[in-house]
């Protein structure tokens, strides 16, 4: 990993910390992203090596000018692991509520946001890899949490479209990767390590591919 630059979306979460200390470990260099301020700050203390930008990277024009900010002070990119998201459910599909769908569908709107604006640099790069949590709700759904499941379907999708883009434009450089879980809590050192694991793998092995990430 030494040399590689991986942007972390989504960096001030549990999971966010874990990839972030895993790939520092291994000798990346991490931009971590989030939009409070405060849990930036509490990543910096706790993993002190990474640079640290706040963006709404649901907002397209915030995510352009975080292109130009990482481009000046990290360069291009060789990564990016996306962890914006979150769980709303509950109830029947009666009560999916617009709300819980406006929080989850923003977490894909980021995701669409930020591979697009850093899709070039993940091309151009010797090895370039994306990185998403998927859910088992995706092939099990239910009512109770149709919304979650649905977006989660959709960000599924979407990263796989990424993937064939990357067999067109870089096949042997690029990979885009869906690691899927029941639940993420307790699984974070794990997906750390995986993570991590993605840029010794030949890119035709992991890309497209959905991982399963199971307690050890």
């Amino acid at each position: 990993m030494g040399g590689r630059a991986v942007l972390i979306a989504g960096a001030t979460s549990t999971s966010g910390a874990a990839v972030a200390r895993a790939l520092t470990a291994a000798g990346a260099a991490v931009v971590a992203v989030g939009a409070r301020a405060d849990g930036l700050e509490a990543l910096r203390a706790a993993v002190p090596d990474v640079t640290t930008h706040r963006c709404d990277l649901a907002d397209p024009d915030a995510v352009d000018a975080l292109v130009a900010a990482v481009h000046a002070s990290s360069g291009r990119v060789d990564g990016l692991v996306h962890l914006v998201g979150g769980w709303r459910g509950g109830g029947s599909i009666a009560g999916q509520s617009d709300e819980d769908w406006d929080f989850l569908d923003r977490g894909f709107r980021t995701l669409r946001n930020t591979t697009r604006a850093f899709a070039d640099d993940l091309v151009a790069s010797p090895a370039g890899r994306l990185a998403i949590v998927s859910s088992t709700s995706v092939e099990s759904p239910t009512a109770g949490a149709a919304n979650y499941a649905a977006a989660k379907a959709a960000a599924d999708a979407w990263v796989r479209a990424v993937a064939q883009g990357f067999r067109k434009d870089a096949p042997d450089s690029a990979a885009a990767t869906v690691f899927v879980v029941g639940v993420l809590a307790g699984l974070e050192e794990q997906l750390g390590d995986a993570v991590v694991r993605l840029w010794s793998a030949p890119p035709a092995d992991v890309n497209g591919v959905r991982l399963p990430l199971t307690p050890r």
